[in-house]
């Protein structure tokens, strides 16, 4: 027995590759979601009409046909199932037969590059959709799930990114076929059909990952804030990936959380604090800064931990008074974790030092001072910023 998994690209035959359609041919069986196998009923072969891995699974296994051809939308390499059918079936003969993936066939449609183009999945999930934009140049959407093009555009116009370019594909490789052309704002009621992908256009992207934001650009309220110098050290010693997920506990304006949101551009920052004015703060900062991946919320950071997803990098810059239970309760999610705290007072320093002894995790601490200049009458003065404890965990 051989199993064929095959890339029928758009689901047209005119759109497949000459190898995927003599595979598909020589089949004895073929196996897939119906619209996969709609187009190849008039070979009158035996169909199997099935999209889930298990059930596919178990009907290779107990069939008796030499070869079976499972039939994948797109490509076998661009967010499909075929790894994990593939993986399913350690003891049988696989080939990948390479096909036509969305994004190849509708930038061409549009004349465009598509090699520096990034890509995410909304087929059936969920996804940072701003932030995406906002750090790279095209970004491409496979829709198809409870996200929709519109959606997209209006989230996008909520975060002041409603001059964005957009293209909206529809049916592609169908005779209903459509592609539609407009900004961000232009689309917000348009209706596109289910098929869907999508290419958001950002020329004045994010050409950097942005680190130590001026002060002055953050939206300010009474509630305190990390200060540039200070916060560039706690993100960089964090060692943020791009799909991790941070907590900022007393997260206050909210600048920590939108500097880790840049770091974790597929992840996603988990932001507490019980003042409401620095909630408020928090997310007007996550819009001006096209952060959707921070999540924000409101109450005791000691019980809202227990609901939050096991975090990556935790920091503590106000723990009401709570921090022993905010820590005990990120270790038990993730024994792992990265950690930071700061304090100004060496009460908050003795009691940082206590609980990590208590909980067999060794601190490096390191002192920052920061000591910046003003003019007055036409003098040069120095104006000292109060000092800083930096606590991070050490890995030895």
């Amino acid at each position: 027995m051989k199993v064929y998994i095959i890339g029928i690209g758009m689901g047209n035959e005119k759109n497949m590759t000459a190898e995927a359609i003599e595979a598909v041919k020589n089949a004895d069986v073929l196996i897939g979601a119906k619209r996969m196998i709609e187009p190849f009923k008039g070979l009158e072969k035996p169909v199997f009409e099935e999209y889930r891995s298990a059930e596919i699974v178990r009907y290779i296994k107990e069939s008796e046909c030499e070869r079976i051809a499972v039939l994948m939308s797109g490509d076998c390499g661009f967010f499909s199932g075929a790894k994990k059918l593939a993986e399913l079936l350690p003891d049988t003969e696989t080939e990948f037969i390479c096909g036509i993936s969305s994004p190849v066939y509708f930038m061409s449609k549009l004349k465009k590059d598509w090699s520096d183009c990034h890509f995410v999945s909304l087929h059936g999930k969920s996804g940072n959709v701003v932030r995406s934009v906002c750090a790279h140049e095209k970004t491409f959407f496979l829709l198809g799930g409870d996200v929709t093009a519109t959606d997209i555009c209006k989230k996008l116009c909520n975060f002041g990114k409603s001059d964005i370019s957009v293209f909206i594909g529809e049916n592609l490789g169908y005779d209903d076929e459509r592609i539609t052309v407009g900004s961000a704002c232009e689309l917000t009621e348009y209706s596109a059909g289910g098929l869907s992908v999508m290419l958001a256009e950002n020329p004045d992207f994010e050409r950097f990952v942005p680190r130590g934001i001026s002060d002055e650009e953050f939206v300010r309220g009474k509630v305190p804030m990390t200060k540039k110098e200070i916060r560039e050290n706690v993100v960089a010693g964090l060692e943020i990936g791009k799909d991790n997920v941070c907590w900022d506990i007393g997260c206050g304006t909210g600048s920590v959380s939108v500097e880790m949101a840049f770091c974790c551009e597929n992840g996603k920052v988990c932001a507490i604090d019980k003042n409401p004015e620095a909630i408020g703060l928090t997310a007007e900062n996550s819009r001006k800064f096209g952060c959707d991946n921070i999540e924000v919320y409101e109450g005791d950071a000691a019980e809202k931990v227990k609901e939050l997803p096991a975090p990556d990098c935790v920091f503590v810059g106000g723990s009401g008074g709570k921090m022993d239970s905010i820590i005990q309760t990120a270790l038990e999610k993730n024994r792992n974790i990265r950690l930071t705290i700061t304090a100004v007072s060496l009460e908050t320093l003795s009691e940082c030092i206590k609980i990590f002894d208590k909980f067999g995790i060794e601190p490096e601490i390191t002192q920052i001072a920061v000591t910046r200049t003003r003019k007055i009458c036409g003098y040069t003065m120095m104006s000292a910023e109060n000092p800083i404890f930096i606590i991070k965990r050490k890995f030895t």
